[in-house]
């Protein structure tokens, strides 16, 4: 089975409609010794040929649109907050204390972007200052599984680089090899949705639906901006005290909407927006949000035929199911680190390719919930995870080019600048880069560049 058809039959696409895509292969994007350029391709792929089929079922066309997948396109989304500049000014990016760590044995990759995460890193290693020759002289110290089960049980960020064979033996490695790469069932037996026809120009398949966006970071932001393109009124709900990091922000910020709601003190707030949602997407660590009676099945109970959408870094199972973790983390863990570097000098890919294809899968994932639920109805629950993508991406991801549809196209990959535009808004003069998700018909850009955090009034437009 080909990359784009696994992926396309991973969120339960009809194999059929694979003859209605095209792809144009680029070499040198997206390079690296792991096949990045090809689970890029394939979760972009699934996402867009989910878009179309949606389109068609709600305009009544005779088929599905066609669909073209442009490696170009696709490499540059992937880095997309690389190259989002806000007046000029460069994007933020990994803090000081975020990164690779001698340890008395091996390698540790600390995540330390939010200041709660870089206090409780600091609190782990016994330090108050976060001069970085401090933070290196502790670590040279311990061990790298010391460091990794210390800054855990503080509440921080770190784990021990494993190469692949060393991620294998572990329980989690076991644990999320045995589940699909995205998951799927039905929660209930709601009647079918009532899709409204959609006559717009360009074609939104997501037009007049509801999505409530509980993610944070990069995967779930991806998903739901991807979900704001193709017409969807995203509304992204943080908390008011929990820290968030401006220009992260902006880069998955397009086509949304965003307010800051207490989920204890303002619940009464959030239950009418939960009564309107159509689609309920998390990204909080496993659990979390259960607590305030947000389960996937609590969701369903209270909202019958929503479409609730999970993201997580380990997956919701496992010895890990519980854990916090982040692109880079999860890199480290499951060997891809060690495998684009080395055991004794650890690598990265080249994008985080882990964050970008899962939110294009889970956004693909919600797409066809949504198209079956046309047919068929029920509350749908969808759930992805990243680490279940690394493994994909380190033993399911297969040569190229080995494509479904038309003949690729060939051409050569001469840098980012076809596929990055600019706009105004009030977060100044914004370059950015354009999404890959298209089809024929389909929107070429988002409809509103993106706002201030938590500036926007808690409501449905």
């Amino acid at each position: 089975m080909t990359d784009i058809a696994l992926a396309w039959s991973a969120v339960g696409g009809d194999p059929a409609l694979l003859a209605r895509m095209s792809t144009v292969v680029r070499e040198g994007a997206l390079q690296g010794r792991l096949p990045v350029r090809a689970l890029a391709r394939a979760s972009v792929g699934a996402c867009a040929l989910a878009a179309a089929e949606l389109g068609a079922r709600r305009a009544g066309l005779p088929a599905v649109p066609r669909v073209r997948v442009d490696d170009g396109a696709v490499a540059t989304a992937f880095v997309s907050e690389r190259h989002l500049s806000v007046d000029g000014r460069a994007p933020v990016s990994f803090a000081p204390l975020s990164g690779f760590w001698r340890t008395a044995d091996g390698w540790v990759r600390t995540h330390a972007n939010y200041p709660h995460h870089r206090a409780r890193l600091l609190s782990a290693l016994g330090l108050t200052t976060d001069r970085a020759d401090s933070v290196e002289r502790v670590l040279a110290e311990r061990t790298a599984l010391e460091v990794e089960e210390a800054v855990y049980a503080a509440g921080g960020l770190a784990v021990a680089l494993r190469t692949a064979a060393q991620w294998a033996a572990h329980g989690q490695a076991a644990a999320v090899a045995a589940r699909p790469l995205v998951e799927r069932r039905r929660l209930d037996s709601a009647p079918a949705r009532v899709l409204t026809p959609v006559e717009t120009a360009p074609l939104l398949p997501a037009a007049g639906l509801r999505v409530l966006d509980l993610t944070r970071v990069i995967a779930g932001p991806v998903a739901t901006r991807t979900l704001a393109l193709l017409g969807a009124d995203v509304l992204r709900v943080d908390a008011p005290r929990l820290p968030e990091l401006p220009d992260q922000h902006t880069d998955t910020g397009f086509g949304k909407r965003s307010t800051t709601l207490d989920l204890v003190a303002d619940r009464s707030v959030f239950e009418e927006l939960l009564a309107a949602a159509d689609v309920v997407v998390t990204g909080y660590r496993p659990g979390a949000l259960d607590r305030f009676g947000l389960s996937p099945r609590a969701l369903a109970e209270r909202r019958p035929g929503v479409v609730v959408a999970q993201l997580s870094a380990w997956g919701a199972y496992g010895p890990w199911g519980g854990r916090r973790g982040f692109d880079s983390l999860v890199q480290a863990a499951t060997g891809i680190a060690a495998t684009e570097g080395s055991p004794q000098r650890p690598g990265t890919l080249p994008a985080q390719a882990l964050d970008h294809g899962t939110g294009y899968l889970l956004a693909a994932a919600v797409l066809r919930a949504l198209t079956e639920q046309s047919y068929d109805g029920g509350s749908r629950f969808v759930g992805a995870a990243l680490a279940r993508t690394a493994e994909w991406l380190t033993h399911g991801v297969g040569p190229e080019p080995g494509d479904p549809g038309d003949a690729a196209e060939g051409a050569a990959y001469d840098g980012p600048d076809a596929w990055l535009s600019e706009t105004d808004g009030p977060l100044g003069r914004l370059r950015y880069a354009l999404p890959p998700v298209s089809f024929a018909g389909g929107p070429a850009d988002w409809a509103r560049p993106p706002g201030r955090w938590g500036t926007d009034a808690a409501r449905w437009v």
